[in-house]
C-alpha cells in the first residue's frame, strides 16, 4: 500500500502534458464576398465576353433593314420568338433592336391580343396555322416590360383563357373557330403562363424585366 500511495502522490505532483494546440482557424470571408464567389462561376468574365461576341455578329448578320431582329441572315421575317433576347437580359429592354421588334411583332403577328410565331406565305395567318399561345405570353411579358401594364394584362387574359375544360393548353388557338388546334404538350405554355402570372403581378417598372 505504501509503495501505491507514493506513486499516486507522485502522479499528483507531476505537471499535465499540454494537448496539442489546435491549427488556426481559416479567417472567415464576408458574406457579400462569399455569396459572389459562390454565385458567379469562374469563367463568368469569360462567358460575357463571348455573348457580347455573339450578340454583335448577330446584330450585324441578322438586322433588318428597319432595324428590328430578323428570323435568319437570309430570311428577313419577323418571329414572335425574337422577344426572348430582351426578356432573358440579352440585351438592354431599351436596345432599338428590342423596340423595332416588339413593334414588328405587334403589328404584323398581333390578332385580338393573341400572337402568331410568323407569317408563313401570303395567306391570312389563321388559314395557316393557329395563334401560338407561348408567343401570346411572351407579347404580354415585352409589353409589361415596356410598362404597358394595361396591354399586358389583356394580352395575359386573352391568352389564358384559350385552354379547354381541364385548363389544358394547346400549342396553338384557332381564332376563327374559337377552338384548341396541335397537340397538348404540358408544361410548354403552362410554364410561360405562370411565369407571366407572377411577372405581371408585380408593379410595372420599365424596362427592369430580365428573366435568369
Amino acid at each position: 500500500m505504501s509503495r501505491l500511495g507514493g506513486a499516486r502522490r507522485r502522479n499528483r505532483g507531476t505537471a499535465r502534458r499540454p494537448l496539442d494546440p489546435q491549427p488556426p482557424r481559416r479567417r472567415r470571408r464576408p458574406a457579400r464576398r462569399r455569396h459572389r464567389r459562390r454565385h458567379r462561376p469562374r469563367h463568368a468574365g469569360r462567358w460575357d465576353a463571348l455573348a457580347d461576341r455573339i450578340t454583335a455578329r448577330t446584330a450585324a448578320a441578322a438586322t433588318h433593314p428597319t432595324g428590328r431582329w430578323q428570323r435568319t441572315t437570309t430570311d428577313p421575317g419577323v418571329d414572335a420568338a425574337l422577344l426572348l433576347p430582351a426578356l432573358r437580359g440579352a440585351v438592354p429592354a431599351d436596345d432599338p433592336h428590342t423596340l423595332a421588334t416588339l413593334e414588328a411583332v405587334r403589328s404584323d403577328l398581333c390578332e385580338d391580343h393573341y400572337t402568331y410565331r410568323f407569317r408563313h406565305d401570303e395567306r391570312p395567318m389563321e388559314e395557316a396555322e393557329g395563334a401560338f399561345l407561348l408567343c401570346g405570353f411572351l407579347m404580354a411579358l415585352a409589353e409589361h416590360q415596356q410598362g404597358r401594364a394595361v396591354e399586358a394584362a389583356r394580352g395575359y387574359e386573352r391568352n389564358r383563357a384559350a385552354c379547354g375544360p381541364p385548363g389544358l393548353y394547346a400549342e396553338e388557338f384557332d381564332i376563327a373557330r374559337r377552338q384548341l388546334r396541335g397537340s397538348l404538350p404540358q408544361a410548354f405554355v403552362h410554364g410561360l403562363m405562370l411565369e407571366a402570372a407572377v411577372r405581371l403581378a408585380r408593379p410595372v417598372r420599365h424596362g427592369e424585366l430580365q428573366i435568369p
